[in-house]
């Protein structure tokens, strides 16, 4: 499903030109119609293993604006599995676009309160909610878990041109994790916790790359001052960026993750913080989807899907 090769396309800036460096953005978000970017590769081997399982139901976690939910139940749609989403907090009507999408596709949406949200990776809870399901698969919130970080490996290993920096925006860590063991050790790979407070990934990647590959490679690290005040926040100063990219490179940004990440890597150019003559590859993992909820929400008039 994912095309031979993944559309590398090279910036043209003022500030790439002055700072002697080269940017490129992978672009993940096109690799597939309806569940693009990181989704996909996250979502590809454990929808192989639900199949070799005989499973039916894909069963998982997420908040209101979720790409993961998005994507989950987009899966189920295409591939014949019934999708069963539980949702942080309690149903506000109407449905906000994401959710309405989710639907749209025939998941089923449950809604947990906080305090029983945060038991979702507990044995017996989890246990609990899958009796409610037929012939379950389940999958973590934000899709992570070793079958996903084998789909992220892909993204380095399917690069035909040469680089020296791959940057990725991270949520959970599965993503990063992916990246980091499939460069193995080439390079150096930069993850921008798209949360505050995300030198918490630090380890979390870490077991992740130790589980997947057996190894730990120290070619990796964090960049947490790109969060613009926590999960899904952002300011006129990000929004203002991400408008100035699409209207001068025709990408499109989301606020959650891509657009903070790439607000922070040109950040980082303009330190100096990459020597003359890098190659810089930020990988584009989607998430467009979260736009119209983002209009609807703070009545944004920019941009139009």
């Amino acid at each position: 499903m994912v095309p031979a090769t993944v559309p590398l396309q090279k910036l043209s800036d003022p500030l790439l030109t002055e700072k002697g460096v080269e940017l490129s953005v992978l672009r993940e978000d096109l690799v597939h119609p309806t569940i693009p970017g990181n989704k996909w590769r996250k979502l590809n081997y454990n929808l192989l293993a639900a199949r070799e399982q005989n499973c039916e139901t894909l069963v998982t976690f997420g908040g209101a604006f979720s790409n993961h939910i998005a994507a989950v139940a987009a899966a189920g749609q295409e591939f014949g599995f019934a999708t069963v989403g539980y949702l942080r907090g309690e149903e506000t009507l109407p449905l906000n676009p994401t959710l309405q999408n989710a639907t749209a596709c025939g998941m089923q949406l449950r809604y947990l309160s906080r305090s029983e949200y945060r038991l979702r990776h507990e044995p017996q809870f989890q246990a609990e909610i899958l009796k409610a399901a037929p012939k379950p698969y389940q999958l973590p919130e934000g899709g992570t878990n070793l079958l996903a970080v084998k789909g992220c490996t892909e993204i380095v290993t399917e690069l035909t041109e040469p680089w020296d920096v791959l940057c990725v925006a991270a949520g959970t860590g599965g993503t990063l994790a992916g990246i980091v063991a499939g460069a193995a050790g080439k390079g150096q790979v930069i993850g921008f916790p798209a949360l505050k407070g995300g030198n918490f990934l630090q380890e979390e990647v870490t077991e992740l790359v130790q589980a997947y590959s057996g190894r730990r490679y120290v070619n990796w690290e964090l960049q947490t001052s790109y969060h613009f005040g926590g999960y899904a926040k952002h300011t006129p100063e990000l929004l203002g960026f991400i408008q100035g990219f699409h209207t001068q490179h025709g990408i499109l940004l989301d606020p959650v993750y891509t657009g903070k990440m790439l607000f922070g890597v040109f950040d980082l150019i303009r330190q100096d913080y990459f020597p003359k003559g890098t190659r810089i590859v930020a990988v584009h993992t989607g998430g467009q989807q979260g736009w119209k909820g983002y209009k609807e929400r703070y009545r944004l008039e920019w941009p139009v899907l």
